[in-house]
């Protein structure tokens, strides 16, 4: 195990599919039609998903920071994030795309803010316009929830994993909003090591492309240092001693061979009960 201990401290991800630069491309060409961007975080890593050069990229745009899953944050702790951006001239709001009415905080919000586009129009004699709104995040942050929850119908596949999406298209609403889907984008280094083990232990990553056991010693590190009573209720752990947490829950879950621990059947039980929605109330970008 001394090995593994060792690799458990380092974390370089590389993952840029081709679709994700072919995405910004696109973007950057059709940013002139839009009215509005939706910019979709992880309520549980509201800075780590925050895709980094998004401002470069979408330049002046009108938009709202959209936190989702927050069924599954710690709201105190992402609050202090909502409120930060915020006084960064932000328009955030966090929601729970699992409940049926908080999307509308978005339809009302986009039509407050392009209120302005509507007079403009009116003063000229036009009818009003719908509303052009760009859907964009990194991978696994709702994207597809969203749309199909704007739209009343399923129209974009939605999936607890990443990479579903691989192209751009628009879908009109009945809200007077056409929604323009985009594949979720990440940066083609994630060198910040916190944040791509926050992005890989939320599901941003295909995990076919992860070191699972450094992700799940980050998970569990995480719960011990931040929500201990989390980690006793979801693993009988009181502990943050790597051995002694991959053997708790090897017994628990049968995960022996031969007397040895079968650490990937540990490491894939914790990491799909975080991506896989059962522990709840964590935020793991901290506020400091």
């Amino acid at each position: 195990m001394a090995n593994e201990e060792k690799s458990f401290q380092r974390v370089s991800i590389n993952w840029y599919p081709g679709h994700m630069a072919k995405t910004k491309r696109k973007i950057e060409d059709e940013l002139k039609n839009i009215d509005i961007v939706y910019e979709l975080v992880d309520a549980r890593i509201p800075k780590s998903s925050k895709i980094k050069d998004i401002d470069k990229l979408i330049k002046n745009k009108k938009r709202i920071l959209i936190m989702t899953k927050k069924d599954l944050c710690d709201l105190n702790v992402t609050k202090k994030w909502a409120e930060y951006y915020e006084q960064n001239g932000y328009i955030v709001l966090i929601v729970d795309l699992k409940n049926n009415d908080d999307y509308k905080k978005i339809i009302i919000e986009t039509h407050k803010i392009t209120a302005e586009i509507q007079t403009a129009r009116k003063n000229k004699g036009l009818k009003e316009k719908e509303i052009r709104a760009l859907v964009m995040g990194i991978p696994n942050t709702g994207k597809s929830t969203l749309i199909n929850k704007i739209m009343g119908k399923k129209s974009a596949n939605a999936e607890n994993r990443p990479g579903v999406t691989k192209e751009m298209q628009y879908l009109k609403t009945n809200e007077g909003i056409i929604l323009l889907d985009t594949p979720g984008i990440l940066w083609p280094k994630l060198d910040d090591e916190t944040g791509a083990l926050n992005i890989a232990a939320t599901g941003g990553i295909k995990k076919e492309i992860l070191n699972l056991d450094e992700i799940c010693v980050h998970i569990l590190n995480m719960l011990y240092k931040y929500y201990p009573d989390k980690l006793k209720e979801y693993y009988d752990l009181t502990t943050n001693d790597v051995m002694e947490m991959y053997e708790v829950i090897a017994k628990k879950i049968g995960a022996f061979k031969n007397n040895e621990i079968i650490f990937e059947k540990v490491s894939e039980k914790v990491y799909n009960d975080l991506v896989g929605e059962k522990i709840k109330g964590v935020t793991l970008d901290r506020w400091q």
